[in-house]
């Protein structure tokens, strides 16, 4: 029998929490690995403004996201692994071999993949809930800062970014004048105590510009199945995210990736594995687990 030739005994795609922590795994294991990035290490923490679920008395996200890149710098001067800055597209598990493709035509094999691509944001137009022209797009609520929050303020969802907003503002006085379906209930339990949050139940909006003015017109119906109307100076996306799913990976109803509905070759890690569990030290210890299980069932086998 040919022993197949690997790029890479592990392919880590994307650097985010998930990723750098397989990666740091790997290293650990003397597992040649190879890290496919398209943006920056640390993906969204850049711009998360508070952490307090975190261990390590981190207070941003941008200072973790520098401590992650400092980690996958220190393995790679230690030639323990190596960056490809490049947008993975499809990946595909088989007997011998697992396979990752790259936008740029490429094809990079492994061992095992470990996909760690993360969730990207939801627009209104990908929201049942919610009517609005395609060229509709307010700004997301975590990038935006209290100076720019301008008169009445609505805010579309009520996904977790918005505690960790709040947070991240204490002083702010703003009301926020949140809009959420059903499916949102329990992510807003942690703000319902809030004064600055006025939690608007909802059942369909539909969001357009004024004909006159700057502000937005929002025809709210509740769960009740009154409508009211509402003026608003100010909206804000909040509507969470979707799965950034890769070619080939299998994939639920929701959209994300069950682990164990996978090639055995192919592992998940982080945010891509359920809406659930989108927390920074649960998508760290996915991506150390993720690195040991492949390395035990596949990597282990073939060394």
């Amino acid at each position: 029998m040919i022993t197949p030739s690997y790029e890479a005994d592990v392919l880590v795609v994307g650097a985010g929490p998930a990723g750098v922590a397989a990666t740091i795994m790997a290293a650990s294991l003397n597992l040649r690995t190879v890290v496919v990035e398209a943006g920056q290490v640390g993906g969204k923490l850049h711009v998360i403004g508070a952490l307090d679920n975190v261990p390590g008395d981190w207070s941003t996200g941008a200072q973790l996201a520098e401590a992650l890149a400092t980690d996958l710098d220190r393995v790679q001067r230690a030639g323990r692994c190596s960056l490809i800055q490049a947008r993975a597209v499809g990946v595909t598990g088989h007997n011998d071999r697992a396979e990752l493709g790259l936008e740029d035509g490429r094809v990079l094999t492994a061992q095992a993949i470990v996909v760690a691509t993360g969730v990207a944001p939801l627009t209104p137009l990908d929201a049942d809930w919610i009517s609005a022209p395609a060229e509709v797009s307010p700004p997301p609520l975590w990038r935006t800062k209290p100076a720019d929050l301008v008169g009445r303020t609505y805010v579309l969802g009520g996904d977790r970014p918005l505690g960790t907003w709040l947070r991240s503002y204490p002083n702010c006085s703003t009301t926020l004048h949140v809009l959420h379906p059903s499916a949102d209930d329990y992510k807003i339990t942690e703000v319902s105590g809030d004064r600055r949050v006025r939690l608007m139940p909802a059942s369909h909006v539909t969001v357009s510009r004024l004909t006159y003015g700057t502000g937005w017109d929002l025809q709210v119906r509740n769960r009740h199945g009154e409508s009211k109307s509402y003026v608003a100076a100010t909206v804000l996306n909040n509507l969470g995210n979707k799965p950034a799913a890769l070619r080939g990976l299998a994939v639920g109803e929701d959209g994300y990736c069950p682990p164990a509905a996978q090639h055995p070759r192919i592992r998940i890690a982080g945010d891509l594995r359920s809406a659930q569990y989108q927390r920074i030290a649960t998508a760290q210890g996915s991506g150390a687990e993720a690195v040991l299980a492949g390395y035990y069932s596949t990597v282990l086998q073939h060394t």
